[in-house]
C-alpha cells in the first residue's frame, strides 16, 4: 500500500498537469467536473429515489418503441465506436512490442485520435445511463441491482476522468473491447424490446454474462503484460484500471453464480 501511495504522489503531475489537454478542456462537459458530477448525482437520486417513489401509485410505461429506437440507436453507436480503433494507429498502441521501446510517447495524430476517440465513448456512457432510467419507468426493479448502478456510475464518470487528464494508451483496446461486448449485449436489448414472440430466439442471455467475464480476464491479462514489460505507459492509469477490472470480474461472477448456477440448484 506505501508503495502504490508514494507512486501515485510520484506520478501525481502525470494526473492533473502535463497531460491536460486545452482542446480537451473546450468540449462538451470537459471544462470542469460539476457537469458530470450533477448528471450522475441526478441520475443516482432518480434512480434510486425520486424514480421508484413516483412510479409507487402508476402503472408501468411500456416503452416499446422508444426501446426499440434506443437499443438499434445503441448497436449502430457501439459498431461505430469499434470502428474508430480499426486503424494502424490503434494497432501501434496497443501491440505490446511498443513496450521494448524506451520513453515512447505517442504522436500528436494518435492523441489526437486517442482524445476524440476518449469522448465518444465518454459520451456513450453518459448515454447508457438511460439503461437504469428505462428499468425504473417500467418498473423493472429487480435489473436495478449494485452490479448495474455501480457499473454505470463508476463507468461513466472515470471515462470523464481519464480523458481530462491522463488518456494513455491503455484505454484503446479497453474501451475497444467494452464496445464489442456492447454490441452483443444491445443487439439481445433489441430484439427483447420486439415483443414476446422474439423470446425463442433469446435463449443465450447467460453467454452475455460469459463474454463481459472474457472481456475483463482479457482486459486484465493486457494490463499486467504492460505492467510487467515497464511498459513507457502512466503506471498510475493502469494500476486503477487494474484495480476497478478486478472489482468488475468479481461483481460479474457474483452475479453469474446467484442467477444462473444457484437457481439451476434449487
Amino acid at each position: 500500500m506505501a508503495n502504490f501511495i508514494k507512486m501515485v504522489v510520484t506520478n501525481y503531475h502525470e494526473i492533473v498537469g502535463d497531460h491536460k489537454d486545452p482542446v480537451v478542456d473546450s468540449w462538451f462537459l470537459m471544462s470542469s467536473p460539476g457537469p458530470v458530477l450533477a448528471i450522475l448525482a441526478t441520475y443516482l437520486l432518480f434512480v434510486l429515489k425520486v424514480g421508484p417513489k413516483m412510479m409507487e401509485s402508476r402503472p408501468a410505461f411500456q416503452l416499446k418503441n422508444i426501446l426499440i429506437l434506443y437499443n438499434a440507436f445503441q448497436v449502430i453507436f457501439s459498431v461505430w465506436l469499434v470502428s474508430l480503433a480499426m486503424n494502424d494507429q490503434f494497432l501501434n498502441s496497443v501491440y505490446p512490442s511498443s513496450c521494448r521501446r524506451d520513453n515512447v510517447v505517442p504522436d500528436q495524430r494518435t492523441q489526437q485520435l486517442i482524445s476524440s476517440g476518449a469522448w465518444w465513448y465518454f459520451f456513450a456512457k453518459i448515454i447508457e445511463l438511460l439503461d437504469t432510467v428505462f428499468f425504473v419507468l417500467r418498473k423493472k426493479y429487480n435489473q436495478v441491482s449494485f452490479l448495474h448502478v455501480y457499473h454505470h456510475t463508476i463507468t461513466a464518470l472515470f471515462s470523464w476522468c481519464y480523458l481530462k487528464y491522463l488518456p494513455g494508451e491503455q484505454g484503446l483496446l479497453i474501451g475497444f473491447l467494452n464496445s464489442t461486448v456492447h454490441i452483443v449485449m444491445y443487439t439481445y436489448y433489441l430484439i427483447a424490446a420486439l415483443g414476446p414472440q422474439y423470446r425463442k430466439y433469446l435463449w443465450w442471455k447467460k453467454y452475455m454474462t460469459w463474454m463481459q467475464l472474457i472481456q475483463f480476464g482479457l482486459m486484465l491479462i493486457y494490463l499486467i503484460v504492460i505492467l510487467a514489460m515497464d511498459c513507457a505507459m502512466p503506471k498510475a492509469l493502469t494500476y486503477f484500471f487494474v484495480t476497478n477490472v478486478i472489482i468488475f470480474i468479481y461483481l460479474f461472477s457474483d452475479f453469474y453464480r446467484k442467477s444462473y448456477i444457484k437457481k439451476k440448484k434449487v
